[in-house]
């Protein structure tokens, strides 16, 4: 049973985590080295991570550079900006890539919290088949006689308590992206 409880908290950690991936890469109007973190380069016929080809730094609330090891990947790297869904035009001085972040709209902020609404919702429907195959799990090794209906009851409302704690972790991560995006 602890095994069940154990790979239920763990894939919940995932979709906690998962979560905050996905909603690190919204842009909020400020600068954050996150937003880059799905942007590949084709280098050396390989799709790689820019963070792996080139130091990413904030030098101001809205401005990220990005100085490659590399110099003569800095075409390639302002071509992957240019082709991602970034909507940020880099600069490209020669020996590192300007990025300025523009400051959002309003109607923009509200589309991006629908998104962050969005993205929330399916976390939590990850949560609850997480939960739904948990409770599976201890039907069937009810039915097979490895417990009891008692312990079958017990671990039932240790798996609830697991979601409702993974829901509301859910919920704070939102609430944060949320007042992020709405501060002006």
């Amino acid at each position: 049973m602890k095994e069940i409880l154990d790979h239920t908290a763990e894939r919940m950690k995932k979709a906690e985590a998962s979560l905050e991936r996905e909603l690190g890469s919204i842009r909020a109007g400020v600068a954050n080295v996150s937003l880059l973190d799905r942007l590949e380069v084709e280098y050396y016929g390989a799709k790689t991570p820019v963070n792996q080809l080139a130091t990413i730094n904030v030098p101001e609330a809205r401005m990220l550079t990005i100085t490659p090891y590399d110099k003569s990947i800095l075409s390639d790297l302002e071509r992957a900006i240019y082709q991602s869904d970034l909507g940020i035009n880099p600069t490209n001085d020669g020996t590192l890539i300007r990025l300025v972040i523009p400051a959002l709209t309003e109607e923009r902020r509200k589309e991006l919290v629908k998104v962050v609404g969005k993205d929330t919702e399916n976390a939590k429907i990850a949560i609850r088949n997480i939960r739904r195959d948990a409770m599976d799990a201890l039907k069937k090794a009810e039915k097979n006689g490895d417990i009891t209906e008692d312990e079958l009851r017990a671990n039932e409302k240790k798996v609830q308590e697991l979601t409702d704690q993974s829901t509301k972790r859910v919920d704070e991560i939102a609430a944060k992206k949320e007042k992020e995006l709405l501060d002006v």
